[in-house]
């Protein structure tokens, strides 16, 4: 009976559209504890130490951490491939007025913190982790929003979700052209022809899932090793997914389903455990007013806000666009807060740009502050917001 109401109780928790981003919360938490406790040297051993294989030319023998970092992360943006196919095809992107707003807002919520970045860090080293601030983490920015419930309208939460997967997409592109080391063409060729492989099985109308994740899989072999970060193969696979724009299931729908608990209870936290680990130092705060900490701070606290901001209100205003129903500008401004979470995908481009550990823990304590500061700022201001609204409803 307990075991069935625990389930119960697991079910309800991992429907809630808030259970993803609060469980990356406790996680986060967790690896901080580790990190700054007697524990942190043992868990950094293990994250370092070697799993796998090697046999002639086949070499799969890397530390925890890559495991996780370019292996489980490709799951992650699989799964975000085929939601950003998905809203392509048959949702919020479908369709140039309804995609509209949230592209353009995407694209002023990329550049502008990018700016704000290479300005600060202009002629510094760190000038690389210009991508950093550019990210929006979708799981904890929607678990935020979802906690004011019916406070905001339903048409800001589906905005916001458009506007991330947008996000996500910019974030993959500024990855697989910027981020990615020497290229061996090689493997790129044969990457090639497994992509190849796939497209041929969704022009054939193939529907077995597994035709198009094995050959997935096999990419992710070439494309690691071709100096394109491997996470790629998985926002390619997904692209190949057969889907339709009507209410039936499609391959792709129901891979989507299937990977949405693992990858939001599993992959995500697993993550933000490995990635987060900031041992706290004498001088980490006075590190968040150097170029790379206030760069990251500017960009993602300041940056984000104003060019979500700015681009949805000059793309309404040139009626390109229009706000989502019941939605105004206010709702906008503390979206565009929300947006300046960038956490999970924020510290994956940080760990892609520097691989010097001082600099790695410097961006991360400033992404965290900044996700911080971004997340109760917006959510302040929805909130207050909502209750504002209320008075004056009730005085009239």
């Amino acid at each position: 009976m307990a075991k069935l109401i625990n389930l119960k109780i697991f079910k309800k928790f991992s429907e809630s559209s808030s259970s993803g981003g609060i469980l990356l919360l406790l996680c986060v938490a967790l690896s901080l504890t580790i990190a700054n406790t007697s524990l942190a040297s043992g868990f950094d051993s293990f994250l370092n130490e070697d799993i796998g294989f090697s046999f002639k030319a086949l070499h799969l023998n890397y530390p925890v951490i890559i495991w996780i970092n370019d292996g489980l992360m490709a799951v992650f943006f699989l799964l975000v491939g085929l939601e950003i196919k998905r809203e392509i095809v048959e949702g919020e992107l479908s369709s140039l007025k309804q995609a509209s707003l949230p592209v353009l807002a995407a694209i002023g919520g990329v550049i502008v913190p990018a700016v704000i970045f290479s300005i600060v860090n202009s002629g510094q080293p760190t000038l690389k982790g210009w991508g950093i601030p550019m990210a929006t983490d979708i799981a904890f920015a929607l678990g935020i929003l979802s906690l004011l419930g019916n406070k905001v309208p339903t048409g800001l939460k589906i905005f916001l979700a458009a506007l991330a997967i947008v996000d996500d997409l910019m974030a993959i592109l500024v990855i697989a052209i910027f981020y990615s080391s020497e290229l061996h063409l090689i493997y790129l060729a044969y990457a090639g022809g497994l992509f190849a492989l796939q497209i041929a099985f969704n022009r054939f109308g193939v529907k077995n899932i597994f035709l198009y994740i094995i050959p997935g899989i096999v990419m992710w072999y070439f494309i690691h090793h071709s100096g394109i970060h491997a996470t790629i193969a998985g926002v390619i696979t997904a692209l190949t997914l057969p889907t339709t724009d009507d209410d039936t299931e499609s391959p792709l729908e129901k891979l989507e389903h299937a990977l949405a608990t693992p990858v939001n209870f599993i992959i995500m936290p697993i993550f933000a455990i490995a990635n987060t680990n900031i041992t706290f130092q004498g001088g980490m705060v006075e590190g968040l007013a150097s170029n790379l900490g206030m760069g990251i701070l500017l960009g993602l606290f300041l940056g984000k806000p104003i060019g979500i901001f700015f681009m949805s209100w000059l793309s309404v205003k040139l009626k390109i666009a229009s706000l989502p129903d019941e939605t105004n500008w206010i709702h906008v401004a503390g979206l565009g807060l929300l947006g300046g979470i960038g956490f999970t995908m924020s510290i994956f481009i940080a760990l892609l740009s520097f691989k010097i550990p001082a600099l790695q823990n410097e961006a991360k304590f400033a992404i965290l502050i900044a996700s911080v500061l971004s997340g109760i700022a917006g959510f302040t201001l929805l909130s207050l917001y909502n209750k504002k609204r209320k008075k004056e409803a009730a005085a009239h």
